[in-house]
C-alpha cells in the first residue's frame, strides 16, 4: 500500500501479493494497517502522498473490499443485543473485581505501562471526536442538536486550548512522549489497536452506516466516565503530573453527561426519525465493545507476560 501511494494517482493498486482480499485475515495487522492508510487520507492525508489518492477510483475500489471484510467478519464474530437499550444497559453494570486495563493500571500498572498505553491509544484519541463529526449532516432534529453539544465540548467548547485531542497531546507530553499526530504508528499500531480506529472511521465515512456510528459514538460515552476515574487514579499514583491526571479528570465529568445526552437525544432521536436504524445502532455499540475488549485482552497478556504490548517497544 505505501509503494502505491508514493506512485502517482490514477493507476491499479495491487497490493496483495499473496492472494486476494477475501482470503485476508480480517483483523489482521496487513488488512488493517492497509485500511488504516486508506482511511488516514480523509483526516490530514500522508507525507509525500499525493492528496489526490484521497477519492482515487482504483483506491477506493481496494478500500472496499478491505471494508467489506472486516464489516462481514465483525457482523459474524461480535456479539449483538436485539435493541440499542440493551447493549447500553449492559455498559452500566460496574464489575466490582474489574479485569480491563483501567482496573490493571489502577491496581498495579507502572509508570512504563501508562507510557504504553498513551502511545497506543494516541491513534484514536489525537482525533478524538473527528470522525464522529461525519455524522452531522447525516441527523436531523434532536439528534443532530445533541451530537452537535457533545462534539462542542469535545472541541473544546470554542477554547482551542481546551479541545480533547489537544489535551491528549499534553499528557503524552507530560508522560515523555512526543505528542505529534500519527507519531507511533509504527510502535502502536497492532492489530487490535488499529482495528478499534479503523471501525469509527468506517462508520464515519458511509451514510449507511449511520446508526452503527451513533452505536459507536453512544458507547464510547458511557463507558469513558468510570474508566477515566480509574486512569486518573493510576496516574496519580505514578507520579504523573498533572496535565496527565487532568485529561482524565476531564472525561470523568464532562463524560457523566455526555452519557445521558447521547442516549436520550443522540439516540433516542435518531430512532424516533428513522426506528429500522434500531439493530444498526445495538450493531455499533456491540462492536466496539468488542473490539475493545479484543485490544484490552492482548495487551494485558503482554504485561502479564512481562512483554511489551507494542509492535516495537518506546526507547
Amino acid at each position: 500500500m505505501i509503494g502505491a501511494l508514493r506512485r502517482e494517482p490514477g493507476r491499479a493498486v495491487e497490493v496483495c501479493a499473496g492472494g486476494p482480499v477475501e482470503g485476508a485475515e480480517p483483523y489482521g495487522e496487513d488488512l488493517q494497517l492497509a485500511l488504516y492508510l486508506c482511511y488516514e487520507l480523509h483526516y490530514r492525508g500522508l507525507d509525500g502522498v499525493d492528496a489526490a489518492w484521497e477519492w482515487d477510483p482504483e483506491l477506493l475500489r481496494l478500500r472496499g473490499a478491505l471494508e467489506e471484510r472486516f464489516l462481514g467478519a465483525l457482523r459474524t464474530d461480535a456479539p449483538t443485543h436485539e435493541t440499542p437499550a440493551e447493549a447500553l444497559d449492559a455498559l452500566l453494570v460496574e464489575p466490582v473485581n474489574g479485569t480491563g486495563l483501567s482496573f490493571y493500571l489502577r491496581d498495579e500498572g507502572e509508570l512504563w505501562h501508562l507510557r504504553e498505553y498513551a502511545a497506543l491509544r494516541s491513534l484514536y484519541h489525537l482525533k478524538e471526536a473527528d470522525p464522529h463529526a461525519w455524522a452531522i449532516p447525516r441527523l436531523s432534529g434532536r439528534a443532530k442538536a445533541g451530537l452537535v453539544a457533545v462534539e462542542y465540548d469535545e472541541f473544546g467548547a470554542g477554547r482551542a486550548e481546551r479541545a480533547h485531542a489537544r489535551l491528549y497531546a499534553e499528557l503524552m507530553a507530560d508522560l515523555g512522549l512526543n505528542p505529534a499526530y500519527g507519531r507511533y504508528l509504527e510502535e502502536a499500531g497492532t492489530a487490535e489497536a488499529l482495528c478499534t480506529v479503523n471501525l469509527m472511521s468506517m462508520l464515519g465515512l458511509h451514510r449507511v452506516l449511520r446508526g452503527g456510528l451513533v452505536g459507536h459514538f453512544a458507547a464510547l460515552e458511557t463507558m469513558s466516565s468510570p474508566g477515566s476515574r480509574r486512569m486518573a487514579q493510576a496516574l496519580e499514583r505514578a507520579g504523573a503530573g498533572e496535565a496527565a491526571v487532568g485529561f482524565h479528570l476531564e472525561h470523568v465529568e464532562a463524560d457523566a453527561v455526555h452519557e445521558q445526552l447521547v442516549r436520550r437525544e443522540v439516540v433516542g432521536g435518531l430512532l424516533e426519525d428513522e426506528p429500522w436504524l434500531a439493530r444498526d445502532v445495538a450493531f455499533g455499540v456491540d462492536a466496539t465493545v468488542w473490539l475493545e475488549d479484543r485490544f484490552a485482552e492482548a495487551v494485558r497478556g503482554a504485561w502479564e507476560r512481562g512483554e511489551s504490548a507494542l509492535r516495537r517497544p518506546l526507547s
